[in-house]
């Protein structure tokens, strides 16, 4: 028997009591005192990515039941059913079709449309960044959610993959003091700004292009049509803006979903029409994995099923996602788009009201920035908090091969690489009193007695981590980094029963936004609550 929400199955019950019996007090350093293959066991490969999950508050009865619980729950089926092109999206009556971007030509669904819409777009890319026959020196992109993130931080990750003599620029903040701080770089003969929106309506994203299309214009540009593209299904609206190149896309690419299409066209612009189809690749890669693994060895279910174990019985309330990676540095926010907006729901398919948990909060920061920020709670505050290590093997510093630069920024990877590792270490063994007892506090208070110190310098450990290493950030290697991301969202989303792709929450605040907009000019303060009414004439005055 199958059911639409894991608290329906018998397995979710037989987890509760799992956990109330002993999975509550499960205790990493005991775990691995008592199984030297522990490590082995729990490391897991997919393509691109190597997972050790072994420090994790998880041992094989936990996952046996969790294995259940998600084919109590059809996961299998309902991640079929993505494939396939279902209209997984009820609410909204769409496919979910993500992967079909990035499925190599003759495979996925609609592959004609997609492989002559990615062409179209990766010729117009080559051509912008022939920059000898272009003349675009700045390219300026201007969206907000997914059509900013996504971009963004991939073309960050891969600096090592964009040319010289190319700046890319990203604009997403309704405030001006981001279109600000760009504009004064720039010359408008040689900058191409593109606009992403797919209805042409988002307000953040209009008033950025209205206001930049307005600075071309006193700065002596000329030519709006050859300088402003769309990533844009409405072509009638970019038209009007004066665009007269605009691709479009299918209203089953969701917007956190949206890098892999037209949207992509920056990422395109910065690494190539080679790296981009190498990035689609990666994804794919992983698509398969997920598709065709089994469960057991499936690193997006059980990364899922953790999550669930964590959220729903452990009552962990956020994860925290450290990229040991400066490139990685814009993963974190992009990441809590991707969870956050997918399953912060509070009921399930149906429409009732959900008696668990769902999203946790999502947010990090490179190693080792981190560490000297908020390291300190992870380690001794009163709340546990998973924590995701990602470890990149292999830097891509570009130093020249045998300079002294090359050999110290290779010590510098080396340190960082310590870092990562000692940090996941340090969570899961801790420090008990009797150990800081026994060590030197050169800066401790004198006043304080040694028992006293050694309390506050002890770390209660078993604290749970999960480390993910590349070779290196490739540009295959990130596609698929990404994608395993993409479905591991899929999986929570799946057994806890929730539409993961829609995103009714966002749409009161424009509402109301646009509603108050005029009053902020009028002062009309008729029908608000007070507080509002108050902060209106406060910010009027």
């Amino acid at each position: 028997m199958l059911y639409s929400r894991c608290d329906q199955s018998p397995a979710w019950a037989a987890l509760q009591a799992h956990y109330q019996g002993g999975g509550r007090d499960f205790d990493l350093r005991q775990a691995f005192a008592q199984d030297a293959g522990r490590f082995a066991a729990w490391s897991f490969e997919a393509p691109e990515v190597f997972a050790d999950l072994s420090k994790n508050r998880i041992d094989a009865p936990t996952l046996q039941l969790l294995l259940q619980l998600a084919r109590d729950c059809g996961l299998e089926s309902q991640r079929d059913a993505m494939f396939k092109g279902e209209p997984i999206n009820h609410t909204e009556d769409r496919a979910v079709l993500h992967t079909a971007l990035r499925a190599p030509a003759g495979q996925g669904l609609f592959s004609d449309e997609v492989q002559q819409s990615l062409a179209r777009m990766l010729d117009f890319a080559e051509s912008a960044r022939d920059v000898a026959a272009s003349g675009f020196r700045d390219v300026v992109h201007i969206g907000i959610g997914g059509s900013d993130l996504g971009p963004a931080m991939v073309v960050q990750a891969l600096a090592a993959y964009t040319q010289a003599g190319q700046r890319l620029h990203f604009v997403s903040n309704v405030d001006g003091h981001d279109l600000a701080a760009v504009l004064p770089g720039l010359r408008p003969e040689s900058t191409l700004f593109v606009i992403a929106s797919k209805t042409f309506t988002t307000q953040e994203t209009l008033a950025n292009a209205q206001a930049a299309k307005a600075w071309f214009l006193a700065a002596g540009g000329r030519d709006v049509a050859r300088h402003f593209v769309a990533t844009s299904s409405n072509t009638q609206a970019a038209g009007a803006f004066g665009i007269t190149t605009s691709f479009g896309f299918w209203d089953w690419v969701g917007g956190r979903y949206s890098l892999w299409s037209v949207i992509g066209l920056p990422i395109a612009i910065a690494i190539g029409a080679a790296n981009f189809r190498a990035l689609l690749e990666g994804a794919h890669a992983m698509d398969e994995h997920f598709r065709r693994t089994p469960l057991e060895r499936n690193l997006p279910v059980l990364q899922g099923l953790i999550d669930l174990w964590y959220r729903n019985f452990h009552g962990f309330g956020s994860r925290s996602v450290a990229p040991y990676h400066q490139g990685l540095r814009r993963l974190p926010a992009y990441l809590q788009q991707l969870e956050m907006e997918s399953n912060g729901k509070g009921v399930d398919r149906e429409g009732q009201a959900l008696s668990y948990a769902t999203s946790p909060v999502v947010w990090g920061e490179a190693g080792t920035n981190g560490q000297h920020a908020y390291f300190q709670m992870l380690h001794q505050g009163t709340d546990v908090v998973p924590v995701e290590f990602i470890a990149v093997k292999t830097p891509q510093h570009g130093a020249p091969a045998g300079s002294e630069l090359a050999a110290l920024l290779q010590d510098q990877h080396q340190k960082l690489l310590a870092n990562c590792l000692a940090q996941s270490q340090a969570l899961m063994e801790g420090k008990t009193v009797e150990q800081a007892l026994q060590e030197q506090a050169p800066t401790a208070s004198k006043r304080l007695s040694p028992l006293a110190v050694a309390r506050h310098r002890s770390f209660p450990g078993n604290r749970p981590s999960s480390t993910l290493v590349l070779e290196a950030l490739t540009p295959r290697a990130l596609g698929a980094l990404i994608a395993l991301y993409e479905h591991r969202v899929f999986v929570t989303g799946a057994l806890w029963g929730i539409n993961s792709f829609d995103q009714w929450g966002v749409e009161l605040g424009k509402a109301l936004c646009n509603r108050l907009l005029p009053r902020l000019a009028s002062g009309d303060a008729t029908g608000l609550d007070a507080s509002t009414a108050g902060l209106l004439a406060r910010l009027r005055a």
